[in-house]
């Protein structure tokens, strides 16, 4: 790819072969925490009988509620990848309920699905036409598409859905009609067998059955889209030759400019990407999660996406990874309540207890001492109570959000030039 953009020979072989034991090592190390993880959550759900955290139910919303946030965190790395910040994610999430509430409901739910996407984009192109040609501050450009698209579609939805046949049909100024169904897939067999080695309530065994088992019943068409996607966009932005371009454009534009990259194309294409990704996930929730479009659906679920993507270091690996994270915490919230989430206290005091000894093998007395002393009050609140109050069990999500973020972002690299105004050759 480097030999595309310049007449400088290719690296040296030695290179590339570090670079892929770099690369190997990293998943080496991504699969040992994620079975590190695996573990102790099934030795929590056995010592407090807690069995809903892994039941294919709880796994199976939690892919639900984790699709509409990763789609939201997938959109912002494709537009800060080359160098345009989009707090606007909320707002085009908002533009694609809508647009796939309305033509959803009047014709098919794969038209609504397009709908949606096609919003998300207009979306986009109006932050990129704002915050790339006219150079106004990315964050101010974010923050105005979001007002402007809830305030839009509230008053279009009272225009198209509080009268008429819409109005006869269920709908109403803060919802439309119903769509139909796009539909689910079951592995016919697997699930049941899975299902059926869940039940005995296994160490790590049973667990792994009902996560499998989550991943295989009544699994959405728009999931698997949305899983294609992400390896999808990892492929192009790190295997090809624009995915190349582009993000040089979010590193250092002006030496693109120099190699001949057109940096505004590039920012355009990204940013308009970015507003589709970000439409689906509204499409998502409109017509997959509830059926309809209605007022406050996606719920800040856009800046949770960013979270997300922050965590996850501007790559779909660790994205998907945060998003998964996000959605499991809000599934707990909303189907098991207080006890569940009173047996995650349990799990929070192991890993801040680890969190301890880490700091202290890093010498760092003073961080350690904070996650003792926590670790210590959390331990005395699971022991002397057996559920969580309502008020904190709702927070879950948020609380989580902020626990992810301050414990990650000691290793974070965000694209150099990203939120940087770009003029085309200022560099000369």
């Amino acid at each position: 790819m480097t030999a595309t953009m310049t007449d400088t020979p290719p690296p040296a072989a030695p290179k590339a072969d570090r670079s892929a034991k770099g690369s190997r090592w990293t998943l080496s190390r991504i699969l040992l925490l994620v079975a590190g993880a695996l573990v102790l959550i099934s030795a929590v759900r056995v010592i407090t009988g807690a069995d809903q955290l892994t039941s294919a139910g709880q796994i199976g919303a939690a892919l639900g509620l984790a699709v509409p946030i990763g789609l939201a965190g997938l959109a912002g790395l494709w537009s800060e990848r080359a160098g345009v910040v989009n707090i606007g994610l909320e707002g085009m999430m908002i533009l694609g309920t809508f647009g796939a509430g309305w033509i959803g409901w009047q014709t098919s739910p794969w038209l609504g699905l397009l709908c949606g996407i096609a919003f998300g984009v207009l979306g986009g192109l109006v932050h990129a036409v704002v915050t790339v040609t006219f150079g106004v501050d990315h964050i101010v450009s974010g923050v105005a598409i979001n007002l402007l698209a809830l305030g839009a579609t509230q008053y279009l939805a009272k225009l198209f859905f509080a009268g008429g046949d819409a109005a006869t049909k269920g709908g109403n100024p803060k919802q439309s009609p119903p769509a139909e169904s796009l539909g689910d897939i079951t592995v016919p067999g697997l699930s049941d067998a899975l299902h059926s080695v869940e039940q005995h309530h296994w160490f790590l065994v049973s667990d792994l059955a009902g996560i499998l088992g989550g991943l295989v019943t009544n699994v959405s068409l728009v999931t698997i889209l949305a899983v294609l996607l992400f390896i999808a966009s990892g492929w192009i932005l790190w295997r090809t030759p624009f995915g190349l371009r582009l993000r040089s454009c979010g590193e250092n534009p002006i030496a693109a400019e120099s190699l001949g990259v057109n940096v505004y194309s590039h920012k355009y294409a990204a940013v308009a990407i970015s507003g589709g990704l970000a439409g689906l996930g509204g499409a998502f929730l409109a017509l997959v999660t509830s059926h309809i479009y209605l007022e406050g659906q996606t719920g800040g679920r856009g800046y949770i996406g960013l979270a997300a993507m922050i965590f996850g270091n501007w790559r779909p690996g660790g994205l998907a990874m945060g998003a998964g994270l996000f959605g499991f915490s809000d599934a707990l919230q909303l189907r098991n309540g207080g006890e569940t989430v009173h047996a995650l206290l349990l799990l929070l005091v192991v890993l801040l207890a680890v969190l301890a000894a880490w700091k202290l093998y890093r010498k760092a007395k003073w961080q350690a001492a904070i996650s003792a002393v926590v670790a210590a009050v959390v331990l005395v609140w699971y022991l002397l109570t057996d559920t969580v109050p309502g008020d904190f069990v709702g927070a879950t999500p948020y609380v989580v959000t902020l626990l992810v973020l301050s414990l990650s972002a000691q290793r974070l690299r965000m694209p150099k030039a990203d939120g940087m105004r770009y003029r085309k050759g200022q560099g000369k």
